[in-house]
């Protein structure tokens, strides 16, 4: 029986490797393309699922070849696909990923059946109160959807993770009824305006975060690690060092691990080294969904 379940995003990802980042209007010879698959709903329910997770994905895939591979891939990662709802008119979600020397990216997506994801294709059988203990949105998806469920998933006993990402402005009862929410440093400075330029910067977003009703905030920070704020711990826990090949999923890989670890009864202090140290393998391969580790290689 599943006891995450991962609301969110499905993309075939196609991934061109340079040796920088073209400017605007600039056209640049690349070298190796990758075709691999994506989404940060996606991404994030593999992960899960690689590090022991028993994992319920729900997406919205489009009637074509990408959407055939999404659940043929999914499926052969152990993941429960029964939910995942096919849109008649839109394609699959596609995502447009340049990325360079030194690991870093740029990302264009079009989100095609994602961006049809409501609420009236979410059975309510899923928020029967003890079907799933944790429950991993985003934003990659209509916010109403992520509203929804948020608030139907809360008021039924579960934890909600939120990873605010691609970052937009919410409502203030999104907040309310999320128990953890994970942005990284940019989407941190466009839902609370401070940039995180240190650790009192972080600590007092946290606290922004806090205030709104949010029960935890984990603000990642890159190769830095990440500031947890609870009722019992505030501060910074480093990340693990390495060289990066490509950092694509490392905040999905990140979000995960944590649902993960959570599920498992690790206390948040320990569950953030858990997934600082599935994203440091992750930022090492190239590649979205390849590029997440398994149990063993954590253990």
């Amino acid at each position: 029986m599943s006891n995450i379940l991962v609301i969110g995003s499905s993309n075939t990802d196609m991934v061109i490797k340079t040796d920088k980042l073209p400017s605007p209007g600039e056209t640049i010879l690349g070298g190796t393309f990758l075709m691999n698959p994506g989404g940060k709903g996606a991404n994030q329910a593999v992960a899960a699922a690689r590090l022991g997770g028993k994992v319920t994905f729900i997406s919205k895939r489009g009637n074509d070849l990408f959407g055939d591979q999404t659940i043929e891939l999914l499926s052969k990662e152990g993941i429960d696909t029964q939910y995942i709802a096919k849109d008649a008119e839109l394609p699959s979600g596609i995502a447009l990923i340049t990325v360079n020397s030194t690991g870093e990216n740029i990302i264009v997506v079009a989100p095609g059946s994602n961006g049809n994801l409501v609420p009236e294709d979410l059975p309510s059988e899923l928020f029967t109160p003890g079907k799933f203990e944790i429950i991993l949105l985003q934003l990659e998806i209509p916010v109403m959807t992520v509203e929804y469920s948020a608030l139907t998933a809360s008021e039924n006993g579960m934890k909600v993770i939120l990873n605010p990402a691609p970052a937009q402005k919410l409502h203030d009862y999104l907040y309310r009824h999320t128990w953890l929410i994970t942005p990284d440093e940019i989407e941190t400075e466009v839902l609370t305006g401070i940039k995180i330029r240190d650790i009192p910067a972080a600590e007092n977003a946290a606290s922004f975060f806090r205030n709104k009703g949010v029960k935890n905030v984990i603000i990642t920070m890159g190769s830095k690690g990440a500031f947890l704020m609870s009722d019992s711990y505030a501060g910074m826990i480093p990340g693990v060092p390495v060289i990066p090949v490509d950092t694509t999923a490392a905040g999905d890989v990140f979000n995960g691990a944590l649902a993960v670890a959570i599920s498992e009864g690790k206390d948040l202090k320990e569950a953030v080294d858990f997934a600082n140290s599935a994203a440091a393998i992750s930022v090492t391969r190239m590649g979205a969904q390849a590029s997440a580790p398994y149990r063993n290689e954590l253990d």
